[in-house]
């Protein structure tokens, strides 16, 4: 059974940073590209970051600068550390696995910044 287990979300005030986790199991993780998409209210979810199983990177527009994807192979980890947490970066966090027509997704964690 696949599962994409997010943690790390919560409120934060503008200019503050937060890092996301995401626990794989169920799946050889290394040979996965993973990604960080989000949803805001009323949006369509977005992708935010992703890495192949290359160590490639790449960013939405929006995020990049600030935030940055990283994986731990070892430990069926990818991360997203988010500085400098704008308002606009509110959203529902997803994790994402693909891997050729294989795709799954975490159940998602809340970021909000407010102050």
């Amino acid at each position: 059974q696949v599962q994409l287990v997010e943690s790390g979300g919560g409120l934060v005030q503008p200019g503050g940073s937060l890092r996301l986790s995401c626990a794989a199991s169920g799946i050889i993780f290394r040979l996965y590209s993973m990604g960080w998409y989000r949803q805001a209210p009323g949006k369509q979810r977005e992708l935010v970051a992703i890495i192949t199983d290359g160590i490639s990177t790449d960013y939405a527009d929006s995020v990049k600068g600030r935030f940055t994807i990283s994986r731990d192979n070892a430990k069926n980890t990818v991360y997203l550390q988010m500085n400098s947490l704008k308002p606009e970066d509110t959203a529902v966090y997803y994790c994402n696995a693909k891997y050729h027509f294989l795709e799954y997704w975490g159940q998602g964690t809340q970021v909000t910044v407010s102050s």
